[in-house]
């Protein structure tokens, strides 16, 4: 008797198959760009005739040069630092609190804590353009008189707005990795003596580290990616804004906007890459209600 759960080989060929037609465009669009970024002419097609091999677009890149004669050049190593300030910012705050509201969600009862999971579900489908304006407002309202504090509150601002569009969903997938962890693990720290705080950090937490993982690596891509919140609320210059400023001013080079926008996506590729099965655990983990 065949297991329901088993499929014959050559539907599991023609899934492959399926998603490997889905991806061809993606994957050929990255491709493009990365052979773009070694070429002095931009490749816009699948002939390779106008690729003429050259590492100066990454010369220039590093060097903050952008065009081929004149331009500013701007600090590169200066704007990924602003952008790794901002990921890391994003990815700590949104760890943080995931786990304390996951494990409070999973763990305890108390009075509104349907509700309170509704309200993350709600939050969570207002999209962040939607919520800008009221985001922007209270930028203004608490927007430091001290000219020494516009750069420091810039990037506290950012990195709190963007952070609260992913608690919500985080706080579910933490709950859910919680939700999986028998109570005898918590109870027998518990009988022992331990606090809530001492059991949640030295019992709990080491038992979801794949969930730990993944809500940080989700933070991190949020913040590395943004554009939008960047853009409105920063001083200074991300890697997003700053490819998105110079891919349509005149004195630009296709080849160099195609290195930087290679070297932007490195992060994510390589996360992507190396943390399949962890990525895999925090969507299946942090599903239950």
């Amino acid at each position: 008797m065949r297991d329901v759960e088993t499929r014959p080989k050559r539907y599991e060929w023609l899934i492959i198959a399926v998603i490997i037609f889905a991806s061809l465009p993606l994957i050929l669009g990255f491709a493009l760009l990365v052979l773009s970024s070694f070429s002095k002419d931009m490749i816009t097609n699948l002939s390779l005739e106008s690729f003429r091999p050259t590492i100066e677009n990454w010369v220039n890149v590093f060097q903050g040069k952008l065009a081929i004669t004149g331009g500013i050049r701007q600090n590169i190593l200066k704007i990924t630092f602003n952008t790794l300030v901002v990921a890391l910012g994003v990815s700590g705050i949104v760890t943080l609190i995931s786990t304390l509201a996951g494990y409070s969600l999973s763990r305890m009862k108390f009075r509104g804590r349907k509700a309170m999971m509704l309200l993350l579900l709600v939050l969570h489908a207002f999209p962040g353009v939607a919520l800008i304006v009221g985001v922007y407002l209270f930028y203004r309202l608490t927007f430091p008189q001290d000219p020494s504090l516009v750069r420091i509150y810039s990037f506290f601002y950012v990195v709190l707005a963007r952070a609260a569009l992913e608690i919500p969903m985080s706080v579910w997938l933490m709950k859910g990795f919680f939700d999986t962890i028998p109570w005898e693990f918590e109870w027998s720290g518990i009988i022992d003596g331990a606090s809530r705080i001492k059991v949640w950090w030295k019992i709990m937490l080491p038992l979801i580290k794949p969930g730990i993982l993944a809500v940080a690596l989700f933070g991190f891509l949020a913040g590395w990616q943004d554009l939008i919140y960047v853009r409105t609320f920063l001083i200074d210059q991300t890697l997003a804004t700053f490819i998105e400023a110079n891919i349509e001013a005149e004195y630009s080079h296709m080849p160099l906007i195609a290195a930087a926008g290679t070297l932007y996506l490195l992060p994510t590729i390589i996360f992507f890459l190396t943390a399949q099965q962890l990525l895999l655990q925090g969507y299946s983990g942090g599903i239950k209600g």
